[in-house]
């Protein structure tokens, strides 16, 4: 099986590099790919002690990075080595400070995967929420090494709960160890026949309660806000912004918005600036030499006053979080899409009311928030118009809903205490 496996990725990797020649995001995941063993081989010694870990993307990166923080306290001698699948969090975490080598993680063949062990001979490893690839998993399983599963998730419809899903169900076996989210996912997991199985809870609540204790301050940010009641769009798509600047156009309440999209290709900004009549700023506007990730400090090089603005459009990443902290309201997005609603913790952290689109019902942090009435639901231009106009007028109502959330995030945070302290039981 694991022979046809192998086969069927080396296809597909096959396949991509014609994708990719087509697809820019395509071409950062095959061309990312091509030097990842002669960096490992450079920069890993053999003399040298690794622990690897591994992120799907930047949320699973953000999830795992308080415990990254613990090992790397507890193993000051060890080089932290930090896999991506995704270019999206691949190029956006990849001049991290947390990890000595970052790199992405080679398609799982078996060739690949005992080449890539062979060059780091992790000590330890940490696959974060899911991605169960079987040749590392066997290949890490036949090596002896300590492999376990961080805020793990599991839903009766993936491939173990599955009659053809036996070959991905014996991967899992090569974990030593599942740090799960939740009651659901610990029984689904008993349900396959293990019973080495820990609730931790989310490590993302520890990552998000840590933002508190950070200078969150933006001085451009307050100057526009100017004590005016301020919305925050953040990771916005398409569709969320059709109903969202509908919104805006329309809105005659002293407010202010800034939206800080998902994408901030060049082509969809412009469409997006234009859509919308009130008087609106780039981020690049203020700060033309700055797209990508920016420092943080307080720039006063403009000579634009920013009060003049209704809308603020965040073209660039890396200060989305510090934004919510000027924020009112959030709204935050994907939850029109597949699979659905981004990050929600941020906005919560800093006791903001939020509110989402219909789509999160697999996010565990989102339908427990909606339960309690502090994210509200919404799934038409009617429905979003109701809710932003209540929390705006109603001070009250916001800032209960606020409470709320920032309440439910301090609840939930000492997963990484629950990991660790297992860990160090465990005699790692």
């Amino acid at each position: 099986m694991f022979g046809i496996y192998s086969f069927l990725v080396s296809v597909a990797g096959f396949f991509l590099k014609i994708v990719a020649l087509f697809s820019p995001k395509m071409k950062l995941f095959v061309d990312g790919r091509k030097t990842v063993f002669e960096t490992l081989s450079q920069s890993i010694s053999k003399q040298e002690p690794s622990i690897w870990f591994h992120a799907a993307s930047l949320g699973e990166f953000e999830q795992g990075l308080p415990v990254m923080e613990k090992i790397k306290v507890l193993y000051p001698k060890h080089k932290i080595i930090v896999t991506f699948f995704s270019p999206s969090g691949y190029e956006i975490r990849k001049n991290n400070t947390i990890a000595d080598v970052t790199v992405y993680l080679p398609l799982d063949t078996r060739k690949n995967a005992k080449l890539f062990i062979d060059l780091v001979h992790p000590e330890l490893v940490f696959f974060i929420k899911y991605e169960f690839w079987p040749n590392y998993l066997n290949e890490l399983k036949s090596r002896n090494i300590k492999t376990y599963l961080i805020s793990g998730i599991f839903r009766e419809d993936q491939a173990f709960f599955k009659w053809y899903g036996g070959f991905y169900r014996n991967a899992l076996k090569s974990f030593d160890h599942f740090f799960v989210q939740n009651e659901k996912s610990k029984k689904l997991v008993q349900q396959l026949g293990f019973q080495n199985v820990k609730i931790s809870g989310d490590t993302r609540f520890d990552r998000v309660v840590s933002i508190l204790k950070r200078d969150n301050t933006l001085d451009f940010i307050k100057e526009f806000k100017d004590n005016t009641t301020t919305i925050v769009i953040g990771s916005s798509w398409p569709k969320d912004e059709e109903l969202l600047v509908n919104f805006i156009n329309n809105s005659t309440e002293k407010v202010k918005f800034i939206i800080a999209p998902h994408t901030i290709k060049p082509e969809q900004i412009v469409e997006l600036q234009k859509s919308i009549t009130k008087k609106s700023i780039l981020y690049t506007d203020l700060f033309p030499a700055q797209t990508l990730h920016v420092t943080h400090s307080a720039e006063t090089l403009h000579a634009t006053s920013l009060q003049e603005y209704d809308v603020f459009i965040i073209n660039t990443i890396g200060i989305l979080t510090k934004i919510y902290n000027y924020a009112d309201i959030a709204y935050v997005g994907g939850g029109f899409g597949n699979p659905g609603v981004h990050n929600i913790l941020e906005p919560a952290t800093f006791g903001v009311p939020i509110i989402i689109g219909p789509n999160y019902s697999h996010f565990a942090e989102a339908t427990a928030l909606a339960n309690m009435e502090g994210c509200i639901s919404i799934g038409n231009q009617s429905e979003l118009n109701d809710a932003f106009s209540n929390l705006i007028s109603n001070n009250e109502i916001r800032h209960e809903k606020g409470h709320i959330c920032s309440t439910f995030v301090q609840m939930n945070k000492g997963a990484t205490e629950v990991i660790l302290k297992y860990l160090q039981n465990d005699n790692l």
